[in-house]
């Protein structure tokens, strides 16, 4: 059996600008795809390294490969100058590389000090609890970070989550930090106080690597040098400074994008939705909401702003039938809809684009054509006698996809198929070419790349011409701000202010989604 390499020995006596990891001619395919062509990367100590590419361009596959998830199909990878063979995470680890992966790996009912300790190499033998956690302050205080070692994890934020694992690995010995979309859930406090510790970690010599989809500004703001994929081959190895958003996307796209949502100025209309005092339980029968109270208007795009688990998805789901409410009304075109069913909302001209787009807006052995017949099968336009019109819905379908430009070989493609982006497209020409009174966008463009971002904030924008009213719940401030005639953020399932976009203030917002009211 081949011998693991000693951490020690390799990452001993490292200094500041010295390369500690190459990647060789990295290639990597699945059936159907080459998701790696022979990819080069390297990095130094002390350096963060960024690598950025739209979804399905090989950066996932990439760090997979380099902590031991996937193994490569040809090339090599060196860790100070000596050739390793990395076959799980457990090698990685052992050879100074941690990874942060963009869905939490923490047990939630455990504590902030149980979780770091859970599975470390030294967990098996006698095992000084009081002496780890005097080392995690220490390791905490050093880099700005502030936890409570005592806390639950299901207390704690999202950015305080974030950092638990970055201290899990930096605590087992990593060298070189892989972080997967790190800001991405996080609020702008939040997101400050993770590039300022991501920077005093850099000062003391750690190599980090983040991997971004679409946060741009971020990329420019933290990192050294960066790598630009496209279609699993490096389209650029290239220094931060100099660089610009637009040159960027430019190299992950392909093409121009602009990087602005122009606003269109449509004279709101008649309210569509009044919700009055609504409130209702989490899963776990916990008040997730609370005495919700807004209204939307024909041609307004209402935003709200807010950190995953503090309502929005309650709120959604409640609006859409998909969740009873505990308590107030819900009012369509002055109809009470409040126990109304799924189908009665979808017939009275709700819209709906649920945050999970592959477990709940789509069918994945569906083809294209039977998941845009899923809002077809009450229509009579596209039935008779009880049965499906497939030729119809196959027409309507074509349409659709080329309208929304979804890039899928024909409709008869399954939905499990297309990339997140196309999905993502997929589900909003179903529900767009209904043409609702009212669209529920949660999260649309989570998760998405730039490309695909810019398309599908631009035809939530379009929409408002047709007077349909909005709801748009994101955790991108940026989004929230750049696309909502009103913009209310929500902590804790309470509204903590309602605020048209004209008066609305970056920091106000990012203050509010984390509690605090403004002074006025």
């Amino acid at each position: 059996m081949e011998k693991r390499p000693e951490q020690r020995s390799l990452w001993k006596g490292i200094k500041r600008g010295e390369t500690v990891l190459e990647m060789k001619g990295i290639t990597k395919r699945f059936p159907g795809v080459l998701a790696n062509d022979h990819i080069d990367f390297d990095i130094k100590a002390g350096e963060i390294h960024a690598l950025l590419g739209e979804n399905g361009a090989g950066k996932t596959t990439l760090m997979n490969i380099l902590y031991g998830i996937l193994q490569p199909d040809e090339g090599e990878i060196y860790v100070q100058g000596k050739k390793v063979r990395i076959r799980s995470p457990l090698d990685a680890i052992s050879l100074g590389i941690g990874m942060v992966h963009q869905h939490r790996k923490l047990v939630p009912a455990h504590t902030v000090l149980e979780n770091i300790i859970l599975g470390h190499p030294r967990a098996g033998k006698v095992l000084n609890v009081r002496r780890a956690e005097e080392e995690l302050k220490g390791l905490c205080k050093k880099y700005g970070i502030k936890i409570d070692l005592r806390a639950k994890v299901w207390q704690l934020s999202a950015g305080e989550r974030q950092m638990v694992e970055i201290i899990k690995a930096i605590y087992r010995g990593a060298k070189l930090l892989i972080l997967d979309e790190p800001t991405s859930v996080l609020t702008p406090p939040e997101t400050r106080q993770l590039l300022m510790s991501l920077k005093v970690m850099a000062r003391d010599e750690l190599a980090i690597i983040p991997f971004i989809t679409h946060k741009l500004p971020i990329v420019l703001k933290i990192s050294d040098r960066m790598t630009v994929l496209r279609n699993g081959k490096v389209v650029s190895h290239l220094k931060t400074k100099g660089a610009t958003m637009r040159s960027l996307a430019k190299m992950m796209v392909g093409r121009e994008v602009l990087f602005r949502t122009k606003k269109v100025e449509v004279k709101r209309g008649k309210p569509i939705i009044e919700v009055r005092n609504l409130s209702a339980l989490s899963d776990k029968g916990v008040l997730a909401l609370k005495n919700a109270s807004f209204s939307i208007r024909e041609g307004e795009i209402f935003g709200i702003a807010g950190v995953s688990g503090n309502g929005q998805h309650e709120l959604a789901e409640v609006l859409m039938g998909l969740r009873k409410a505990t308590g107030g009304k819900v009012i369509f075109r002055g109809r009470d809809i409040t126990d109304s069913s799924i189908l009665e909302r979808w017939k009275t001209g709700i819209g709906y684009i649920p945050s999970e787009r592959v477990e709940v807006g789509s069918i994945g052995d569906f083809s294209l054509v039977e998941n845009i017949a899923m809002n077809l099968y009450f229509d009579n336009s596209f039935s008779r006698w009880g049965l499906l019109d497939y030729k119809k819905i196959r027409k309507h379908t074509e349409e659709a996809i080329s309208e929304f430009d979804v890039m899928a070989p024909s409709a008869d493609t399954k939905a499990k198929h297309l990339s997140g982006g196309n999905l993502q497209k997929l589900i909003l020409a179903r529900v767009l070419s209904r043409e609702p009174q009212l669209l529920i966008a949660n999260l649309p463009t989570h998760g998405l790349d730039v490309g695909a971002t810019e398309f599908v904030r631009n035809k939530l924008v379009e929409s408002k011409k047709e007077k349909i009213g909005i709801l748009l719940i994101s955790e991108d401030l940026d989004e929230v701000l750049s696309v909502s005639d009103t913009i209310a953020p929500i902590y804790e399932g309470e509204f903590m202010e309602i605020v048209p976009s004209e008066k609305a203030r970056r920091d106000e917002i990012g203050t509010m989604m984390a509690g605090a009211r403004p002074k006025r």
